[in-house]
Order: C-alpha cells, then structure tokens, then sequence
C-alpha cells in the first residue's frame, strides 16, 4: 500500500519541498492559467455568459427556419435547455461537445442549377449565434471599408450606391469576379490559420473547427465534410468574410476601387486593358493563395451598363448616371408574378392578392432604391390586367358574368353582350368593359396594394 502523500494545510507553502526561496508560495500552473486570462483570452466564457446565450436564443427563435437533423424545432429548444443547460455548459466548457451534421437542403437558383445549403440543427444554430455575436465586434475593425456583406449597418444599397459613385469618377470598366461555389470551397486549414490569428482562446478555434467538420447528412447518409463553410449556419457569413479579407487587403494594397458583396466582387479601372491585367492577378491570388475557384465562364471584363451586381446595374443618360434593376431582375419578377396571378389556381381572388402582395413588398424594398417609376408604371398595369384576366376566368358562366358586371355599375344589354363575348381571356382583360367595371379604386378595395404608390414613398427615402 502507498502512503498517503503530506501536503502542507491549503494555501501555504510546503516544507522540505526542492524550490528556491522566491519561488515558495506561488500558485499552480493551471491557477496562473485562469488568473491570467486577459480579455483575449476568455472568448469560450463571453460566448457561454448567460446573457450573450439569452440573445443568441431569442435571435434563432424570431428566425425561426426548419429543424435540423434531430428534428427539434425552434418551439422545442426553450424546454430541452431548461432541461440539459448544465450538461451542455459542461460538454462546451470541457471541449467534449459534438456538433450535429447539418441538414442538406438544395434550392433552385435564378439562373439554373441548385445552392446547397446546410441547416443545423436549433441548438447547434443558437451555439453558432452566440460565437458570430462575441467575434464579429473583434473582426469588424479589421474588414474592409469596401466589404458590404453580412455586416452592421451595411447593405447591398450601399455597395450598389458606392458602385455608381465610382462610375461617376471616371471608372468606367468592372471587372466582375464570380468564384464558383465559395462556400463549398472555402480551405479549412488556411481558414483556421486565419483564425488563430486573432483569437487566442484555442478553445473557441476548436470548436469552430468542429463546426467545420461536423458532416452533411443528404439522402439519410452522413459525409464528412474536409472544406467549406456551408451556408445555412449562423457562423457561416462572419467566416466567410473572414477569409475573403485577404483578398480586400490586396486590392487595397495596390489602390484600387472595389465593392464585395459577400462572394460578388466588383473591381473598378478605367481601361479595359488594366481591367483584363486585374482580372489575371486576381485569378492568381484566389486560386494560388486562398485555394478557391473562380468561374471562368461567369467571370467578365465590361461595362457596369450592361453587367448585374447585385440583381442591378447602372445607366446613362446624357451627364446622368444612376441605378436600376437589370433586365434579368425585371424577367424574374415578371415570372413570379405570372406564377402567382395564374388564372388556372383554385384560389379566390383575396388570397391571390395577399400572396402578391407579401411578393411585391419585399421586392419593392430591394429595388426601390433603383430609377425606375416608368418600368414600375408598366408593371403595375400589367399586374391588373392579369386580376382582371382572373376575374373574368372564374366568373365562367355567362349569367354569372352577367349579373357580376351590372352589379359592378354596367348597364344591362351591355352587359349581356360582353357576357357572350367569345373572345380571349387575355384580350377581355384589356378592355374598356372591364376597366369601367373593374376599376383601380375597386381593386384596392378588394386588396390590390398599387406598387406605383408604394415605390414612390419608399424611393423618395433614398
């Protein structure tokens, strides 16, 4: 049997030890390790303070979003942390805690193909939300003035404004970068490099390691996942930007004029042979140094005029320059709304008009800052017409078409006449019959919100 080791009474120096005089009565090595954490070095502790949690767990609740590959929803975090808070603390602190693969969601893109995204699961979503909530403040002097994406009190209104203000300088070439799947891409080893950088907690690099390489459940089956910051994450903006500061840093360094928007990165010469020479150094340093893939085929060299940034691009008019939607913008929207005045849906008219309307309020809120009253003149007439199309599509019978237009204020033999009227859905919708039955004012009164009207008290903001 060993002997019970003798230790001197707690917190006085011990007798007969090997140590020299001004050495006797210090602390331990772990003691000085936790005394001595300065601000740089207690992130895991700022992440995990209570405070910081509650408004990381009201932010994912008024997000709201899918469950993740548990199936807890947003509704059932509150009771299952109520009831696990000490065991998840505990497994955060130790560094024994596991992320959960993400969910694999695909979602049609505009121009074809799908974007991948990976949903985490709630809990996993608020653990992220509370790191993105200590780190960006720490990060945001250091990004680029020229860097608009997914940061405080920036947008995409800024950077397309701060695009035209390099036009009016005289920058009238754009070299316009597109890297292909930068999210899919993005290096971890460099990634995490970066990282340590600035934080010096290496208990807050490891577990954003973790969330790295936590996997992508697709099809029921888990893969690893060895690069990437998927989008879907809470944590997968602020590393992004992260990583793309390198690249801001360079263009800096050589003076140019740029706008990033995330992975859309615009930069503005006055040449196009100085654009095509940017455009070759740029290729180099992404794909050489940051291990990413540009798009060669999306990739250009031309005018703001005619090329999109950020679903707009610029015009001119005589000494004018301003913004406007580009033309791929203004088909998508025609599309959508097509899809939703279809006259073949068995809905009623109300709720076609609630769901054009939940459409068009948040369409008119990107592109209202744009010129464009004529385009939105257009449009608006367009859209009434295609109501108008649907009324007269489930009116259906001629008695009901009848009874309908007199009671809307037409008198009755005209009304029998239209109602007989073998002509085209399309065409009726259009004419003065149903304009003098059907007017503007009784479409606002059944929910019609004019978008005309609305553009303008939203563009004169700007």
């Amino acid at each position: 049997m060993q002997r019970p080791q003798k230790t001197a009474q707690a917190g006085c120096p011990c007798e007969g030890m090997l140590e020299t005089e001004s050495n006797r009565g210090a602390c331990s090595i772990a003691l000085t390790e936790t005394e001595r954490r300065d601000g740089a070095e207690d992130l895991l502790e700022r992440i995990l303070d209570r405070n910081n949690l509650n408004k990381a767990y009201l932010k994912v609740k008024r997000n709201g979003g899918s469950a993740g590959v548990d199936g807890m929803t947003v509704e059932e975090m509150l009771p299952y942390l109520k009831e696990h808070r000490g065991e998840l603390l505990n497994a955060l602190k130790s560094g024994r805690y596991k992320p959960q693969a993400v969910r694999r969601v695909e979602i049609p893109k505009p121009d074809g193909g799908v974007r991948k995204l990976g949903v985490p699961t709630v809990v996993d979503r608020m653990i992220q939300q509370a790191i993105v909530q200590v780190l960006q403040p720490m990060y945001e002097p250091l990004f680029s003035d020229s860097s608009y994406g997914f940061r405080p009190k920036r947008s995409a209104h800024q950077a397309i404004s701060k695009a035209l203000e390099y036009y009016e300088q005289g920058y009238r070439y754009v070299v316009d970068l597109d890297l292909a799947k930068y999210f899919d891409t993005v290096n971890h080893a460099i990634l995490i490099g970066m990282l340590r950088e600035q934080i010096k907690d290496e208990r807050v690099v490891q577990l954003i390691r973790k969330y790295l390489r936590n996997g992508v459940m697709e099809h029921g089956l888990i893969s690893p996942t060895r690069e990437g910051t998927p989008q879907g994450g809470n944590l997968s903006p602020l590393l992004s930007n992260i990583y793309l500061t390198a690249f801001d840093r360079l263009l800096e360094s050589r003076g140019h004029k740029f706008v990033r928007y995330a992975d859309d990165c615009n930069i503005y010469v006055k040449s196009r042979r100085a654009a095509e020479r940017v455009m070759a150094n740029c290729v180099k340093f992404l794909e050489g140094t940051l291990k990413l893939k540009v798009n060669q085929t999306k990739s250009q060299v031309g005018s703001p005029i005619r090329l999109k940034f950020l679903g707009f691009s610029l015009y001119k008019t005589g000494r004018k320059a301003g913004i406007r939607p580009h033309q791929k913008s203004i088909k998508r929207f025609k599309d959508k709304i097509r899809e939703l005045t279809s006259r073949k849906q068995a809905r009623s008219v109300e709720m076609i008009l609630k769901r054009l309307k939940r459409y068009t309020t948040g369409w008119l809120g990107y592109y209202s800052i744009a010129d464009m009253e004529s385009h939105i003149k257009r449009l608006n007439e367009w859209i009434r017409r295609r109501i108008r199309q649907i009324y007269w599509k489930q009116w259906k019978k001629i008695k009901t078409k009848h009874d309908n237009l007199v009671r809307l204020g037409i008198n009755n033999s005209k009304a029998w006449e239209w109602a007989n009227s073998r002509k085209a859905y399309w065409r009726i919708a259009d004419s003065y019959i149903l304009h003098r039955s059907l007017t503007n004012e009784y479409l606002a009164s059944v929910g019609y919100d004019d978008i005309l009207n609305r553009y303008k008290v939203l563009h004169s903001n700007y």
